[in-house]
């Protein structure tokens, strides 16, 4: 039988706790034991490091599936277990960045939004494509013999994934009470980390070559002595048609980088609040847009980072169509503060496609 290539996700905990284990079992959760069945001695586990979304290693099958529950991993028993022999292992900073391998990838063909590939490594196992695999494994065992060394987030690094549960049917959640919002009015001189991070988001998109909005009743905001409405490229009118209701939404989006008649991304600024106005916008958008193709970005500061994801997962947010938390990616402010600062002399050089690398999905990965 040809073998089978199978993705395997790993946390940088459970990764280092199979390896402490001896790295002879792969093990997965209680509800995939009818897919690990498929699973034979021979095929690959292509192992894929969440938080910063690299292969960092490949795994040889040894045995058909079996059951055990003997203690290896701290979060969960991961009982639908096979054997496996450790053939190519990676550190994180020589892994191989999962977007390096976009163009080659089947997997990122015809997805219906730039920013919905964290879903295709939501959990595992999961069978690839032999094509797939094969590049992956390629990719991998080149990275072993000529090692690039790649910055790597500690803070990304040690993430888990946020505790979320699917609620039942039926369940009903309530907003948290919006906290008391320092934000300045229009025209105030007044500088918060909102308005920092407006402003940051404003001059990145105006370096990159992009015309650009703000929300309609920030337009007369400062930063360090200069309002949002005399940065070059802001637009006085949005050049969209859409209907009234949906003009009105998009007025009121934090920020808004244009290509000509089209947005080429859209950002919610969340500080002061309880994280829900800004979604709540998007979630409108695509209510009423559910065709439309714009990259959606919240922007938090780095510890809201599991409010974000809690608020995107909410039920009324994951069952629209598309789903808010598969086109929708978080940016800590520390991030795209670092960020800025690092690429400020090739800024005018970047395209959109760098978001992708300093913002993070906010679906849940299952591991």
């Amino acid at each position: 039988m040809p073998k089978q290539y199978w993705l395997d996700l790993f946390t940088w905990k459970t990764w280092q706790e199979f390896l402490k284990a001896g790295g002879e079992v792969s093990g997965f959760r209680e509800n995939r034991w009818k897919t690990v069945q498929r699973i034979k001695p021979g095929d690959y586990l292509l192992c894929y490091l969440t938080g910063v979304s690299r292969w960092i290693g490949i795994l040889e099958v040894t045995s058909e599936a079996f059951k055990n529950d003997s203690q290896i991993w701290e979060v969960d028993a991961f009982p639908s277990r096979v054997n496996v022999r450790l053939i190519n292992k990676l550190e994180p900073e020589t892994a191989v960045p999962v977007l390096d391998l976009k163009e080659k990838l089947s997997i990122f063909d015809n997805l219906k939004n730039p920013n919905s590939w964290g879903m295709l490594f939501r959990g595992s196992p999961k069978k690839l494509s032999s094509e797939d695999g094969q590049e992956i494994v390629k990719a991998i065992q080149y990275a072993v013999k000529n090692p690039v060394r790649r910055k790597v987030d500690p803070k990304k690094l040690a993430r888990r994934p946020v505790g979320l549960k699917t609620p039942k049917i039926g369940t009903v959640t309530i907003p948290d009470a919006e906290e008391e919002s320092n934000e300045s009015s229009p025209g105030s001189i007044i500088v918060t980390p909102h308005t920092e991070m407006q402003w940051l988001l404003l001059k990145l998109g105006n370096d990159m070559g992009f015309d650009i909005w703000v929300a309609r009743n920030d337009r007369g905001k400062e930063f360090q002595g200069k309002r949002f409405d005399e940065i070059p490229g802001m637009k006085n009118e949005l050049p969209l048609q859409f209907d009234e209701a949906t003009n009105r939404t998009i007025e009121l989006i934090d920020v808004l980088w244009l290509e000509g008649n089209a947005i080429a991304a859209a950002f919610e600024v969340e500080s002061t609040t309880s994280i829900y106005s800004g979604i709540l916008r998007m979630s409108d958008l695509i209510s009423m847009q559910p065709n439309l193709n714009i990259p959606l970005y919240i922007v938090a500061p780095d510890e809201r980072r599991d409010k974000v994801f809690k608020e995107v997962n909410r039920p009324t947010f994951s069952r629209l169509s598309p789903p808010l938390p598969e086109i929708c990616r978080y940016i800590p402010f520390s991030t795209l503060k670092n960020r800025i600062k690092e690429l400020e002399s090739v800024i005018t050089y970047l395209k959109p496609e760098f978001l992708e690398e300093i913002s993070e999905s906010c679906e849940v990965e299952e591991i």
